[in-house]
């Protein structure tokens, strides 16, 4: 009787754009491929801290965007400031493609031990920025945290998939809610703590808690490396692009996160301006980081029960849905709370269906040089989206109508990359009851 090849999980093999020797490494790699154990939920842990302590520190970028802007930088225009935030998550994405491919062949122990060690030197570099000094917190926090920081979080999110295949979204996803959570984390340490210590002192107390994070992470994680040799065409994996999906999807996604992160770097200054004298303004985007840990999280249980696209589809269009009908309408302080959860919890479930979805349609031993890839994509978005919202709004806003301009674009543009992502569904496959 003939034998029959088993149906590689997570793989669309139609997408597939390697030679036929990549297509036996990945057999190889599925026949000695082990789903979930103790070791793989302590490495999803490791994961889990690494994103808290370096993604949760980016997250919290809307603290800084308000203390520069009112105090540190106060001479410097706001568009300039967020320019700082988001050149962080451009070199976090911009950086994906090379340490996803390093991850893959060499594993995760030295990019930790980089990211790590660079992201504490980085914060206590910052800690000695003089008042007013544009350059130095450029330099610092804009180019060196960015790197540092940007160079764990992918092999963070790598590792875990090395050890998942049917519970993949959610262990990623559960993962991915570290990044929230230690946003949460780190702007209630901030506003806590730097009227108590001052700036300084506030950021080498982070430094010393990402050292910990990083340390314990090291211990506890285990990584499944192919011992493939390093070569610049291994690093920088763009065949992914040749795939319709795999492009579509990239665009899709840049789409979406050209508004994705709006909310998160303005809604703070938006209620202090608005509602001037509410103290609960800013806690709003602590706030939006905590509704997406349940949002992350429940996103993940649905897009392995449903299909990762099939759930990130809507859950990008009620985003966009909720800046244009809530936050662009919104009356007081208790509808933009309102907002504010809402916002989080569902685009806490995009960041982190994202990954997922392109794990699916790649090889598995490819999986962090092509997802490093398509966040190289992303990165065009996460730079600009929110410095143009910030030209939008202008250099000194004062009432809603000033912000009108700003929640229009972010809510389109999370319309528009939702219905380009539509069109990646329906290049696989017209039947949408279909899982994936």
């Amino acid at each position: 009787m003939e034998r029959k090849v088993p149906r590689i999980p997570c793989v669309d093999t139609a997408s597939m754009t390697d030679t036929e020797s990549t297509s036996r490494s990945v057999l190889k790699h599925e026949k000695t491929h082990h789903e979930g154990g103790k070791q793989a939920w302590l490495t999803v842990v490791g994961s889990f801290l690494v994103y808290y302590s370096s993604f949760g520190l980016l997250n919290s970028f809307g603290f800084f965007q308000d203390y520069y802007q009112n105090d540190y930088l106060r001479t410097i225009s706001p568009s300039t400031i967020a320019f700082i935030g988001t050149l962080q998550l451009a070199l976090m994405n911009l950086l994906s493609t090379v340490s996803g491919g390093i991850c893959d062949a060499h594993g995760i122990k030295i990019l930790y031990l980089f990211s790590g060690l660079g992201t504490s030197v980085a914060l206590s570099a910052l800690s000695f920025c003089p008042q007013g000094g544009l350059w130095h917190i450029f330099v610092t926090q804009g180019l060196l945290l960015g790197v540092t920081a940007g160079s764990g979080i992918q092999p963070a999110c790598t590792v875990v998939a090395q050890h998942f295949e049917k519970r993949r979204a959610m262990a990623m996803s559960l993962v991915s809610s570290g990044g929230a959570m230690g946003g949460v984390c780190y702007q209630l340490m901030f506003t806590q703590l730097q009227p108590l210590v001052g700036f300084p002192w506030t950021m080498r107390i982070a430094a010393i808690k990402v050292l910990a994070c990083y340390s314990a992470a090291l211990l506890i994680s285990k990584d499944r490396p192919s011992g493939a040799k390093i070569s610049l065409r291994s690093l920088l994996d763009f065949n992914g692009f040749r795939d319709a999906k795999y492009a579509v999807l990239a665009l899709g996604g840049c789409f979406a996160n050209f508004g994705l992160w709006v909310p998160g770097f303005h809604i703070k200054s938006y209620a202090i301006k608005v509602y001037p004298g509410q103290s609960i303004g800013k806690y709003l985007i602590s706030l939006m980081s905590g509704s997406s840990v349940p949002g992350m999280i429940f996103g993940g249980l649905l897009g392995d029960c449903f299909g990762r696209l099939n759930i990130i589809l809507p859950i990008t269009f009620f985003s966009g849905f909720l800046c244009l009908s809530i936050w662009l309408r919104a009356s007081s302080l208790p509808v933009l709370a309102l907002f504010a959860s809402l916002f989080g919890f569902a685009s806490g479930a995009v960041l982190s269906l994202l990954p997922s979805v392109v794990s699916q349609i790649v090889p598995d031993d490819k999986v962090g040089a092509r997802i490093g890839a398509f966040y190289s994509v992303i990165a065009i978005a996460t730079l600009t989206g929110a410095p143009i919202g910030t030209t939008i709004i202008g250099k000194n806003p004062t009432t809603r109508e000033d912000y009108r301009g700003l929640i229009a674009f972010s809510g389109s543009a999370m319309l528009v990359g939702s219905l380009v992502l539509f069109a990646a569904r329906v290049l696989h496959s017209w039947d949408l009851r279909e899982r994936w």
